[in-house]
């Protein structure tokens, strides 16, 4: 990407009909660490891969809790996300004042996408440099929403956004006719699967550098039961669940490497 005569302001179109600034906004996108977001018929799970601008500074939160029912991940400009996510937060409580109850994951969904399209109306105004996964649970079930920088929204089974993303996503359309009947620790694990797809070879995830966001309804007799409050897992409390997942990929790891040697040796004993 280069500057150009139609990257000046969000509202000027190119004659190709571009719009540069909010091209220049998707790519900030691109080049935050990768998060993964997976929803199932009982549950919404979002997990994140934090980083750290140098060995001396703490890592940035990448899962923020907006309600009870609602959390959002995000990738990009962590301070754009916290501007959505208190609007977020005003709009949530705004709702249980009003109306007695929760706001609906979509129309929170929708409110976030016309508030940063109008940014495209203002001469005065950029679009947000951050991409959202919206998880979030209300009377129609478990919804999984992406946000874009252009304001444009859509519902996702799962969607991975951020660098390396796409190794992410080979992993979630690979396995995505197991999520609809996934419980909650299943769902994670995929989720903590399809994360660790999308590092470099020499890295590896630690305690330190992922976290975890659940919500979802519990199911009691094969039917709904009560609210799952959305839940974070960070730090310390990521210990079990990476070791959970881990287990799984390096057991699966060492049964192929089995099924390999067997047959070689069946390959060696025929010849």
């Amino acid at each position: 990407m280069f500057r150009n005569n139609y990257d000046n302001d969000a509202i000027t179109f190119s004659p190709q009909g571009r719009i540069f600034q909010i091209e220049y906004a998707s790519e900030a996108v691109k080049q935050g660490s990768v998060t993964v977001g997976l929803c199932s018929k009982t549950h919404v799970v979002l997990v994140a891969l934090k980083r750290n601008a140098e060995d001396l500074s703490s890592y940035q939160k990448k899962i923020i809790n907006v309600d009870n029912h609602l959390g959002v991940s995000l990738a990009g400009l962590a301070s754009d996300a916290r501007v959505l996510t208190n609007f977020m937060k005003r709009q949530a409580l705004a709702s249980k004042m009003t109306y007695g109850r929760p706001i609906p994951v979509e129309r929170i969904v929708d409110q976030i996408g016309d508030r940063a399209q109008t940014n495209t109306q203002n001469y005065s105004n950029r679009p947000y440099g951050v991409g959202l996964l919206v998880a979030g649970v209300d009377d129609t079930g478990p919804h999984l929403f992406e946000f874009q920088p252009s304001g444009m929204t859509q519902e996702m089974v799962a969607c991975a956004i951020g660098a390396r993303s796409q190794m992410a996503r080979t992993y979630l359309e690979r396995n995505l006719d197991a999520f609809a009947d996934c419980g909650r620790e299943a769902l994670v694990t995929h989720g903590l699967k399809a994360l660790k797809e999308s590092l470099n070879q020499d890295k590896e995830l630690t305690v330190e550098n992922a976290s975890v966001g659940v919500v979802g309804w519990s199911v009691v007799d094969g039917k709904k039961g009560k609210l799952e409050g959305f839940k974070l897992y960070d730090g310390e409390a990521m210990g079990p669940l990476l070791e959970k997942a881990l287990e799984g990929s390096g057991g699966a790891k060492a049964e192929g490497e089995a099924e390999g040697e067997e047959a070689q040796t069946e390959s060696m004993d025929t010849s």
